[in-house]
């Protein structure tokens, strides 16, 4: 039988984040966007090269720790079935920390969503999920946040109020960001830097306006 045909589905990827950036990345459907976010995450794992979190590699870190430290918020919300409460306060309970009632009413209320804590996740509307899917990431308080496309699947209202969200948590966490997006115009208004790939290659990458200008 002919050995099956392997395909690098990255290669060659390189770049430098400083606390309280945001890296937009951005490309065409298929060009490996969402690989490197799992990659920098161990989702997936590389066959070579490496991913430094604060000088560390990450394969030295346990898994729970590494997303603990790196949360992800996906194009669509997969919220648990239970309450918002319950969705906001499970990654926390993982490394053995309880929020407080009051701790998880200040976490939605800094999303819109005060009031909320005690309804069904499964019933929310499409931005409200979002939203609780961005404080499930944040209570972790993570160091660093990957997006894949957070806002593709909402509506234009919904998009720019969730896109304003995250700009307004980013500034006052001094979050350091890798967006993942198809929009150029988001990129130009969320993304300090950009990385363009193609087929698994970066094309360009520099400040938002040297490689948006070329």
């Amino acid at each position: 039988m002919p050995s099956p045909v392997s395909r690098s589905l990255l290669g060659d990827v390189h770049f430098e984040l400083e606390r309280g950036e945001v890296l937009g990345v951005v490309g065409p459907s298929g060009s490996g966007k969402s690989t490197l976010l799992r990659l920098l995450n161990r989702l997936d794992e590389p066959t070579s090269g490496a991913v430094h979190l604060q000088g560390v590699d990450t394969r030295m870190l346990a898994p729970r720790e590494l997303r603990r430290r790196i949360g992800m918020v996906m194009q669509r919300a997969y919220l648990f079935p239970g309450t918002v409460a319950e969705n906001v306060a499970f990654g926390p309970k993982q490394w053995g920390r309880n929020l407080s009632e009051s701790e998880i009413e200040a976490l939605l209320a800094q999303v819109d969503l005060a009031g909320f804590a005690s309804r069904d996740a499964l019933t929310l509307s499409g931005g409200e999920a979002q939203r609780v899917a961005i404080t499930r990431a944040l209570a972790n308080e993570p160091e660093v946040l990957l997006l894949d496309e957070p806002t593709s699947a909402l509506d234009e209202n919904t998009r720019r109020s969730v896109e304003v969200l995250l700009e307004s948590l980013i500034r006052q966490r001094h979050l350091t960001c890798v967006w993942v997006t198809h929009s150029l115009e988001q990129a130009r208004t969320m993304a300090n830097k950009i990385l363009s790939i193609s087929s698994g290659r970066v094309t360009a990458y520099g400040s938002t306006a040297e490689v948006l200008r070329a």
